[in-house]
């Protein structure tokens, strides 16, 4: 269940998340997961033709984008803390940047946090879980992380993969 904090608020209240997010134009939605995929899921690795398994099990929602969107193509990225140079991945997204392109993911295993800054200066974090789908609009501030238990599985959706390429802002994240 999404989970966001701000300086004034913590709730997993889906109206007031929406709410928060429209500010911003960020999208969140609910999809659940297929459960045809949950051995693949539960693995930490995947291979391939693996990866394409989830990916195609997912396809659905893919479909519904391309239709209504325009999106051309998705991936899907696996994170874990066995993954050699992991810190060094992250770190391209945990400072404050934007992107040409919208961000879009649909989380289907583990966990991670969204960090957002609103037009009067305000920051929130949103903590988003597997059937959580986001879509943080082209030039919105934000940061990425993953929680403690270092571990996400999200299926990344593109128009063009050039647009999601960090730019970051400098604006400092006040914790």
């Amino acid at each position: 269940m999404a989970r966001l904090q701000t300086a004034d608020s913590d709730t997993t209240d889906l109206n007031e998340i929406a709410t928060a997010l429209a500010k911003l134009g960020v999208a969140l939605r609910h999809w659940p997961v297929n459960p045809e995929a949950a051995a693949l899921l539960a693995k930490d690795a995947l291979d391939a033709d693996e990866k394409e398994q989830v990916l195609v099990a997912h396809d659905r929602y893919f479909n519904q984008l391309k239709e209504s969107d325009g999106y051309q193509t998705r991936d899907l990225i696996v994170l874990h803390a066995g993954i050699p140079g992991l810190d060094g991945i992250l770190a391209k997204f945990d400072k404050i940047h934007t992107h040409d392109d919208d961000e879009v993911r649909y989380i289907v295993e583990g966990e991670g946090i969204f960090g957002f800054v609103f037009p009067d200066g305000g920051q929130a974090t949103l903590t988003i879980q597997p059937g959580e789908y986001i879509n943080v609009p082209k030039d919105t501030e934000h940061w990425f992380e993953v929680t403690d238990a270092r571990r996400i599985k999200a299926v990344r959706y593109f128009t063009s993969t050039e647009g999601w390429v960090p730019r970051y802002t400098g604006t400092p994240i006040r914790g």
